[in-house]
């Protein structure tokens, strides 16, 4: 019990930078809490805070003590909540790292509803195309979309997307449809600066074509503005394009040709004792990515 009290008491401090608003939510005196945080840092052997008359602040042993403890009293709150009341009511902070436009799309509009379903716990969205590490940078969870680099990392997959190539009617009209991957040599191909081509099935086989053309860039955001500016042709997800095909302002070309659907997944630091927010979100995804009338309904936005 003392220990549990001496680490409420340092994440307290902590958190709010202050032993009397720490002593005034946990209904003891400033003394009390400072004799914890003493008796904590003689246990330990080391420096957590800084104390001065003026502000508090961690040390480098105490930031990472820090988390570590912040994950502890989550982790005890969930279990307290699932066992209370007869019922599962998840708490405590969720990290999710998405793709940028994936995410702001597909996860941050489940995730309000997450909350709303669940008030008890806090969300931080981080939108990134960048590979997180999930360890370092404390994510709970993170979204991927194609295949996965073999790690020490567990994965659930959540569904499943295609990409498609696609023009806008006037280009088409322009330009004509290629009848075959091997007719886009005499087309301009909007690329994105890191790809190396696009992957089609050529004679039954999946492979990657290489692409030219007189505009690329590192946002495929700007490709799909490009495409439906007629600018020319553009290899994008489903998830991006799907509206505007539903809408007419694009049309897909080498339908045929498409390779195959590509998995989404979450991707978690352990699949043993995942916290209740943790699982219950990516319930909610699974349950909407995996029905296909959430994708029509998200291509007739």
């Amino acid at each position: 019990m003392d220990q549990f009290k001496q680490i409420s008491a340092f994440v307290g401090v902590a958190s709010r930078g202050s032993m009397s608003a720490t002593a005034r939510a946990e209904g003891v005196t400033p003394a009390i809490i400072g004799r914890r945080l003493d008796a904590l840092e003689e246990r330990l052997g080391v420096k957590l805070l800084l104390r001065t008359t003026r502000r508090i602040s961690l040390t480098f042993e105490g930031a990472a003590f820090f988390e570590n403890c912040q994950r502890i009293l989550r982790e005890l709150a969930d279990a307290e909540g699932a066992v209370s009341l007869g019922g599962i009511r998840p708490g405590g902070h969720l990290k999710i790292s998405a793709p940028a436009g994936f995410g702001r799309r597909h996860v941050a509009p489940l995730l309000t509803r997450f909350i709303e379903e669940n008030p008890d716990v806090t969300v931080r969205l981080d939108l990134s195309d960048r590979i997180v590490d999930l360890v370092e940078e404390n994510v709970d969870c993170a979204i991927r979309i194609g295949e996965l680099a073999d790690s020490s990392l567990i994965s659930i997959r959540l569904g499943e997307m295609r990409r498609v190539v696609v023009a806008s009617p006037n280009y088409i009209a322009q330009f004509g449809v290629p009848p075959a991957p091997t007719f886009l040599a005499e087309h301009n191909c909007l690329s994105l600066r890191q790809q190396r081509g696009w992957t089609l099935r050529v004679e039954g086989e999946v492979c990657v074509v290489k692409v030219s053309g007189q505009l690329e860039c590192n946002d495929g955001a700007v490709l799909h503005d490009w495409a439906l500016a007629g600018k020319g042709l553009a290899w994008r997800s489903l998830w991006e394009v799907g509206a505007d095909i539903a809408a007419g302002r694009l049309v897909t070309v080498l339908d045929e040709f498409a390779a195959p659907p590509v998995g989404i997944h979450a991707v978690v630091p352990q699949r043993r004792h995942l916290p209740l927010r943790v699982s219950l979100f990516i319930d909610l995804l699974k349950a909407n990515w995996r029905d296909p009338a959430y994708w029509a309904a998200s291509a007739g936005a």
